[in-house]
């Protein structure tokens, strides 16, 4: 979940000035996938070493404090190459100058994009490997060094690297006793521009590298410059001797060797620190739950169960006397109950299969955009996507702070088995995780549960890269995994806008509405100018990107397939390993930072959260029946102290002062 980026040219070919450009700018797009770190390497031929600079910053930030490009000279056969990386922190803080990429271990120079997510296991199974960082890359390049010295191939070192790993690889690596220059995929995230003699260009989207030719007139002009994908399980070696590109398929049988060095070369590392204080971009959760040093904390949060169920709810469903605009007549049923329409019916699967036939396209071209949130619908989706009508997708995430470690190792999990590539764009982490907390601190200045919403305006920009990226990668067709029974009317109810039981999708608001709720938000801006902070421009563009980006060549997949919450969790779980969360029993919203956070203010103060109106729909939909239901929430309603403690941790706020406050407010009921 990070950016590669590589230049290789002939110096006769493509001279300094334009070698220089090309990886300002080449680096400069990579950041769309990751500024949390940065690295960047280069061979000094005369020294005979690999000179690597990485520090806790952006890329195009470290190459203009470093003067960094000024030192990358041509070597002695007169190639100019350097490579680099952009980090979004999945494993291994950033403030630790091991964790940044690139990775340094066994005389291996590396980067790697991808997550993977049995390192644990690898490091116990392999005694002999020492651990030395946090960062999960570190295990991959012990383990293929491993391999290697055992006098195997690369081809062989790089099939018992992929038999004993789980996740995602996309990997650039240079050795201390080859020439060569590995490039290589197991789930096609990696893509080259080339023409296979004076150049061979390296990044992580086919969209950097057509921003790059238009960058470029030169690249531009000549027919013999192709992109192409590195399709999983294939790669290549490119020699810097003598620039020799040599393409390989893992599938294929055939052998292939690393060129050896008469001489090694040596390895030397510049850290470079920011003055700015940082605050951890990665916070490991695990340690909430298993060190005794927070049961105070664990033990401030509330759960009022004896008043909780003792609510008047509707005889029909769970919904309490507190939700907003609910009625109930005569028999106890709620007009939620009694204006609900059947929303689990679902379209013959053979209209699915007829509405993606012309979107197919041949070759292994991507033909179609899965949104992934690394959540159980949108996994099952790209399963029945890749499996089932066997399209070509592309995985897309906007991880915009709040898109948990979790959910990234799911991500790693069904990307790597099936397969898929996955564009991740990232959003500038530390501005949006710092516009949540001033809106937090506004928010519990004066509280209301109208507002609770802009806690997760941030996100709605999903729907525009989403946009972005299909066009950027020339696909029509959009299947969302979203799922209608997670409709919940209270967060805008709160805010004074009614239920509309016509509604046919759940983020679906009419203009009147929509009108009404920006009106409310305007008089909380002028009631508490704390709201009045840096995350103002950014709430007003996920209003307009929520309810007016097009929304053309879209369908939801659960229109035509039956959603099965057992179905779901068993294919998941059981064919990909799918990762649960230790401090909830449900596999719903285990991805979502934010949910913990703002199920708990719901539950205290209201006795209900969207739990409650999931459950209720799926009575409805006679899915459950109402005890079962009742029996979820009195579960699935317990404050989650491990994922509160980490929300409230990654957005630098004190545990105890927020949750104090959130206890004191006055309930509901």
């Amino acid at each position: 979940m990070c950016g590669l980026f590589g230049v290789i040219v002939k110096s006769q070919d493509h001279n300094e000035f334009q070698f220089k450009n090309l990886i300002k700018n080449l680096s400069k797009y990579s950041e769309v996938r990751g500024v949390d770190s940065s690295g960047f390497c280069f061979v000094d031929d005369n020294s005979k070493s690999y000179e690597i600079i990485k520090g806790a910053t952006r890329i195009s930030q470290l190459l203009k404090s470093t003067r960094l490009l000024n030192r990358v000279k041509p070597l002695k056969n007169g190639l100019l190459f350097a490579f680099g990386h952009t980090r979004l922190v999945t494993n291994g803080s950033q403030l630790s100058d091991e964790n940044n990429q690139p990775v340094i271990k066994d005389g291996i120079v590396g980067v790697h994009n991808g997550i993977i997510v049995n390192d644990n296991e690898i490091w116990a199974k392999y005694p002999s490997l020492k651990r030395q960082y946090e960062i999960d890359t570190e295990v991959l390049i012990s383990l293929l060094k491993y391999f290697l010295s055992t006098g195997m191939s690369l081809d062989n070192a790089l099939l018992a690297v992929e038999k004993e790993i789980e996740g995602t690889i996309s990997i650039a690596l240079l050795f201390d006793d080859s020439s060569d220059f590995l490039v290589y995929s197991n789930y096609g995230s990696l893509y080259i521009l080339t023409d296979y003699k004076s150049i061979f260009i390296l990044a992580s989207e086919k969209n950097i590298l057509t921003k790059l030719i238009e960058k470029h007139s030169y690249l531009k002009n000549k027919e013999e410059f192709r992109i192409e994908q590195i399709r999983p399980l294939t790669g290549y070696l490119v020699n810097f001797n003598n620039h020799k590109i040599t393409t390989f398929d893992l599938n294929s049988g055939k052998t292939i060797h690393l060129t050896k060095l008469n001489e090694k070369f040596s390895i030397h590392i510049e850290n470079i620190h920011t003055k700015t204080e940082q605050i951890p971009a990665v916070v490991d959760s695990e340690e909430f739950r298993i060190n005794p040093i927070y049961q105070n904390e664990r033990e401030m949060l509330e759960f009022n169960l004896d008043r909780i169920s003792n609510q008047r709810r509707c005889t029909k469903c769970i919904l309490p006397d507190t939700f907003p605009f609910i009625e109930f007549d005569e028999k106890g049923v709620c007009n939620y109950c009694r204006n609900y329409k059947q929303k689990n019916q679902t379209k013959p699967i053979s209209e699915l299969f007829e509405l993606v036939e012309p979107y197919r396209k041949k070759k292994g071209t991507p033909d179609v955009l899965i949104p992934f949130s690394g959540g159980r619908d949108s996994s099952f989706s790209l399963h029945i996507v890749k499996e089932m009508l066997n399209l070509n997708p592309i995985a897309y995430t906007y991880d915009w702070g709040m898109v948990t470690d979790l959910a990234r190792r799911n991500i790693a999990r069904l990307c790597g088995k099936l397969g898929v590539e996955h564009i991740i764009v990232s959003a500038n982490i530390k501005w949006k995780r710092e516009n949540i907390r001033k809106n937090i601190l506004a928010w519990l200045r004066k509280p209301h549960l109208g507002m609770i919403p802009l806690f997760m305006a941030g996100d709605k920009y999903f729907y525009y890269y989403a946009n972005k990226v299909k066009k950027q990668n020339d696909i029509q067709l959009t299947l969302y995994g979203m799922n209608n029974l997670e409709n919940t009317d209270f967060k805008v109810g709160f805010a004074g806008i009614p239920p509309n039981f016509s509604k046919e999708r759940i983020y679906s608001l009419k203009l009147f509405d929509q009108l009404r709720l920006f009106a409310f938000m305007g008089q909380q801006y002028l009631t508490n100018s704390r709201y009045l902070n840096q995350s103002l421009f950014d709430t007003i563009g996920s209003f307009i990107v929520r309810f007016f980006n097009p929304k053309e060549g879209y369908y939801h997949l659960f229109d035509y397939y039956a959603w099965n919450e057992k179905e779901i969790e068993d294919t998941i779980i059981k064919e990909y390993d799918w990762e649960t969360s230790k401090d909830t029993k449900t596999t719903w919203r285990i991805g979502d930072g934010t949910a913990s956070f703002y199920n708990y203010i719901y539950t205290t103060l209201t006795g209900f959260s969207e739990n409650d109106t999931f459950r209720s729909n799926q009575i409805r939909e006679n899915l459950i029946s109402r005890d079962e239901a009742l029996e979820f929430i009195y579960d699935e309603n317990q404050p989650r102290y491990e994922s509160l403690k980490w929300y409230l941790t990654i957005l630098g706020l004190d545990f105890k002062e927020v949750i104090q406050k959130i206890n004191s407010m006055p309930k509901h009921y």
